[in-house]
């Protein structure tokens, strides 16, 4: 099993909303992903909840049966699409992808 987990920094505005409604928005978008995506086994999207100076803002938990699979969604067209988003509205982003 892997677990690939992402979190990252939003940017105060971007694309006209605010830091808040694209959190939001991104959260959305990686749920709309399960149904769509059949190598997604798990998913969890977390906002943070306590603004300190080490928080990242939002987190995404993700878990897939090989490595392969993992890469199948990192390629999916759909996931593509919330990618292209993300990358407007994120300031910074931490990736970790482990075995479990």
């Amino acid at each position: 099993m892997v677990r690939h987990v992402v979190m990252w920094q939003f940017k105060s505005e971007a694309e006209g909303k605010s830091k808040d409604e694209n959190m939001q928005i991104v959260k959305d978008m990686l749920y709309s992903l399960v149904p769509r995506i059949s190598e997604i086994k798990r998913m969890e999207v977390g906002i943070d909840l306590t603004h300190s100076s080490a928080s990242m803002d939002l987190m995404l938990l993700t878990e897939f049966d090989s490595i392969e699979s993992l890469n199948i969604y990192a390629a999916h067209p759909e996931h593509l699409a919330v990618a292209k988003y993300v990358s407007k509205v994120v300031d910074s982003r931490i990736v970790l992808d482990c075995e479990i």
